[in-house]
């Protein structure tokens, strides 16, 4: 058949690309559809310093390259294209894409998650230069620095917990006047002597400036929600605490997800309720979010995609 594969991995960042590494080398010659943001979240990622093999850290973009030439080298087939509709109710599975149609015996989801931002221009301007969505990821760039969290939820308060580990003090800044997060959650953070709060507040602006191509943060531009009035409040970090969302619009109705969003697989595995299809990464992972087990999950997913085939040959 035209466009027929073995196996169809959607998505390019370290869970897909391990997938498709592992599935090269099992010959099974997998395309995988890059997406619209090839290499997923790391490609916004300025230093990688937890990633096990790179002792001096590496680059977010420059990492997610290496792992589509490792792909390659195994004749994973990648291309730049979004896919924009699936058919996952009868195999051979279907993966529309540009116009066109793509069969597959299986398919691996590894579409990530995105963070959710506030959506004001200067976030972009500072995003990977002081600006974050992850403490686990870029905390330790903040040793000795204060920093802001924005949010009121269990992760802003996660977020900032940990980020009192490096930083001197951590503000959270909420637009209501009472947390939102889970009872143990406010209690830890409102015992933590290093934690303070600004309420009633939503950020307009973030302030910075670009010394000789370096960008740093300087401070937030406020505005108080009960009486309108605008300050400005110095911080050298600036860290989005109000969730992640799995990108899986394209599976809505089709795929079993958990009660947020996020794609539900058999504990211990990464199948889904639909033989043949295995989901690997952050979305299928609302917990660690991490580089490292994103990788980790989409090397069980080849293995557990080439057994299905093998049974489905036999």
């Amino acid at each position: 058949m035209k466009n027929h594969h073995k196996i169809i991995i959607i998505g390019s960042g370290p869970a897909g690309l391990t997938a498709a590494i592992y599935a090269g080398r099992a010959n099974l010659i997998p395309l995988v559809f890059e997406g619209i943001q090839p290499g997923g979240q790391l490609t916004i990622t300025t230093d990688v310093e937890n990633y096990p093999g790179f002792p001096d850290g590496v680059l977010g973009p420059e990492l997610m390259d290496y792992f589509r030439k490792q792909a390659q080298r195994f004749n994973a087939k990648t291309i730049f294209q979004d896919v924009t509709k699936v058919n996952l109710s009868k195999r051979p599975f279907s993966i529309f894409s540009s116009e066109m149609e793509y069969t597959a015996d299986s398919v691996i989801i590894s579409t990530g998650a995105t963070a959710k931002w506030l959506g004001i221009e200067s976030e972009k301007t500072f995003m990977g230069h002081g600006v974050s969505a992850c403490a686990t990821c870029d905390g330790f760039f903040f040793r000795g620095l204060e920093v802001v969290v924005i949010g009121g939820g269990d992760t802003a308060m996660e977020e900032a917990n940990f980020l009192t580990k490096f930083a001197t003090k951590v503000t959270i800044i909420h637009r209501r006047d009472k947390l939102r997060a889970s009872k143990i959650m406010q209690d830890r953070a409102l015992k933590n002597p290093k934690l303070s709060f600004i309420w009633d507040s939503e950020v307009q602006e973030i302030l910075g400036k670009d010394e000789n191509g370096k960008k740093t943060v300087t401070g937030v531009r406020l505005k108080n929600i009960k009486t309108g009035d605008t300050s400005v409040y110095k911080t050298e970090g600036f860290f989005v605490g109000i969730g992640h969302q799995p990108n899986t619009k394209i599976f809505e109705g089709q795929i079993e997800t958990e009660s947020n969003g996020y794609i539900k697989v058999k504990p211990g595995t990464t199948q889904t309720n639909i033989a043949g299809v295995f989901a690997a990464g952050d979305v299928a992972d609302s917990v660690f979010r991490q580089a490292v087990t994103a990788a980790g999950t989409g090397c069980m997913a080849a293995i557990e995609a080439e057994r299905f085939l093998e049974r489905l040959h036999d």
